[in-house]
């Protein structure tokens, strides 16, 4: 199974137990940019549930916990991970994703736009050239759908209006 099957088979058992998750980080990056970049865990944010129906969920699927707090399954190279809410990029809260439907599965996950900006995130405040150049990947594959305008505005808040020319520059 691929990224996206996995995260659309998570995703799916988690909202059907009452528990609604949003896919960032890497794997919404590789999700919108496959032949880019490919993550090796699935990062979710809750923002409605979670508890015992979560983790119940997970071990339907045949998820084991592990001691670092992330779940694994002998079926996949592929992670599962929980990283603490709220769902936001720098200072701005996330209050609206995509949701993606293959059949009778779903995938909520953070927009284009927003993963661009989860993915310069680490460029602006650590210089880590390859989140850069996800966000890159990201933006070009999903040029039709990146507010650029947004972006910006959010560099500049994040105190990178700098880092952002660069980008923009890179991005052509």
């Amino acid at each position: 199974m691929t990224l996206i099957d996995v995260a659309l088979v998570v995703c799916t058992a988690l909202d059907e137990a009452g528990t609604k998750a949003v896919l960032t980080g890497g794997g919404a990056a590789t999700a919108y940019a496959p032949k880019s970049y490919e993550s090796q865990d699935l990062d979710y944010v809750i923002t409605f549930g979670g508890g015992r129906p979560a983790v119940e969920a997970l071990a339907d699927l045949g998820f084991e916990t592990r001691p670092e707090k992330h779940y694994t399954h002998p079926g996949t190279r592929f992670t599962v991970e929980f990283p603490p809410g709220p769902l936001a990029v720098g200072d701005d809260f996330i209050t609206s994703w995509d949701t993606l439907r293959r059949g009778d599965l779903l995938l909520h996950i953070i927009t284009p736009t927003d993963s661009v900006r989860d993915r310069l995130s680490a460029y602006l405040h650590w210089n880590d050239l390859g989140s850069l150049e996800v966000a890159l990947a990201v933006a070009k594959a999903q040029r039709d759908r990146i507010d650029l305008a947004l972006v910006e505005d959010w560099c500049r808040r994040e105190g990178a209006a700098d880092k952002f020319e660069l980008f923009r520059r890179r991005l052509g």
